[in-house]
């Protein structure tokens, strides 16, 4: 039970809990009937030796460590429950005022959730981009249609040129030497595209299927470093040359390409899917950017432990889902040159901002008297089932009324946020800025 809370620091409260002589018995005597057949007692087979007497030869505190832990779970729970605060991590610092027959009193610090203040929530300015979708636009997706849809055609009566997919054997050498990664065969290679190193596909240009010789190129300073700026010659063999060859784009296109019969009605689709699409991210970056202003306008002293378990948080699931494509997660890790401090300081921003809008929230909540109804939390539940494919009831098991209550009250706040910010233009920059 509880016995005392005080609080004694920001976001800090220093409790006393009082175990009585009966319950702790009862912990001292679970733990015994769990350890009682590891233990030997001449005179005594194994699991048979009373309590009273192992006592006396190990002496009376033997349990007492173990029939602590066993306890104490339960009365800190109580305890805090009937103190009123809100833990955000686990409790610290124990002193152990007196342990026996008589039960046990301890002394522990516990951080609780910050109080923070909040104001100016409702219209937020950010900018929400346009979403007007250009006859240029439509074109574009229609040339990447176009582009997708080309056939190769194989080159026989000239040499190559820009724009054209020369199937290549190379080998690259510095000073001399073949160079680790430098060595391909049958590869495609479209000329003009930039993927290789400036001044490679410009000298295959000219030559044509059949031929062998050699480039020199210059690897650029920002290479990796054992190339970086070195010369290099790569011997080359052009074992054959392709052009594609683009379709018309007419109604027949249109037809072997999608479910239309004209290329109006596909040009009508591109524009109503092209929109959509910038809707939905002109809302996210909207949002995001209210979310980041709500985020700068709490004040109060939050505790660094929330930040470090939210990015805890995250790097589980980072290590989840690097392990669920079956590679370990220490060599992921250390094959992208990573370490655990360097992922934590990647997730730290992040966390920081995530914890200050679940506290911001939770405070509008708090304000404009926010609630679940019954039939929120059951509409909760119900969805969550339906998400995994299992019962409501087996969901209800796993995940506690007081999370769900919390994560409606947030959704709902969060709404009201939204709903009330206030989108403006993006400016429009000048040429010096572009």
């Amino acid at each position: 039970m509880l016995k005392s809370a005080e609080k004694t620091g920001v976001n800090e409260y220093t409790i006393e809990i009082s175990v009585s002589a009966e319950d702790f018995n009862k912990a001292v005597n679970k733990v015994y009937n769990k350890q009682k057949n590891s233990i030997n007692v001449p005179g005594f087979r194994k699991g048979k030796a009373p309590r009273a007497i192992i006592e006396k030869i190990y002496g009376e505190g033997v349990f007492y460590d173990d029939a602590i832990n066993e306890v104490f779970p339960d009365e800190y729970y109580k305890a805090v429950e009937e103190a009123g605060i809100n833990p955000v991590d686990d409790p610290r610092d124990f002193d152990l005022k007196s342990v026996g027959k008589d039960g046990v009193e301890i002394l522990c610090k516990v951080t609780v959730r910050p109080e923070i203040v909040i104001a100016g929530y409702k219209g937020i300015e950010a900018v929400k981009p346009s979403v007007e979708v250009t006859d240029e636009d439509v074109e574009k997706d229609l040339k990447s249609k176009q582009e997708a849809n080309a056939r190769e055609i194989t080159i026989e009566d000239r040499n190559a040129k820009e724009g054209d997919i020369a199937t290549i054997d190379f080998e690259g050498f510095t000073d001399g030497e073949a160079f680790e990664g430098g060595k391909g065969e049958d590869y495609d290679l479209e000329l003009g595209s930039g993927s290789f190193i400036p001044g490679f596909e410009e000298q295959i240009v000219g030559h044509a299927a059949g031929d062998s010789f050699d480039i020199n190129v210059k690897f650029p300073e920002e290479y990796a470093e054992s190339l970086a700026g070195k010369d290099a010659v790569f011997k080359i063999t052009v074992k054959g040359l392709k052009e594609k060859q683009l379709p018309e784009i007419d109604d027949e296109f249109v037809k072997e390409i999608s479910e239309f019969d004209t290329l109006d009605e596909l040009k009508a689709d591109i524009k109503k899917t092209l929109t959509e699409q910038r809707e939905s991210s002109s809302k996210r970056t909207f949002e995001n950017e209210v979310y980041d202003k709500l985020a700068e306008l709490i004040e109060g002293e939050i505790p660094e432990c929330m930040y470090d378990r939210a990015v805890d948080n995250m790097i589980s699931e980072f290590r989840y889902n690097i392990e669920s494509q079956g590679m370990p997660y220490d060599k992921y890790i250390q094959a992208m040159g990573m370490s655990e401090d360097s992922i934590k300081g990647m997730y730290r921003p992040r966390a920081e901002k995530d914890v200050k809008i679940e506290l911001a929230l939770s405070k509008i909540a708090e304000l404009e008297g926010i609630e679940a109804t019954e039939e929120d939390i059951t509409a909760e539940y119900d969805k969550m089932a339906e998400r995994y494919g299992v019962k409501a009831e087996d969901v209800k098991a796993a995940i506690s009324e007081d999370r769900i209550v919390s994560e409606i009250k947030a959704g709902k706040a969060s709404k009201l946020v939204i709903d009330n910010a206030v989108a403006k233009e993006a400016e429009d920059k000048t040429d010096e800025e572009e």
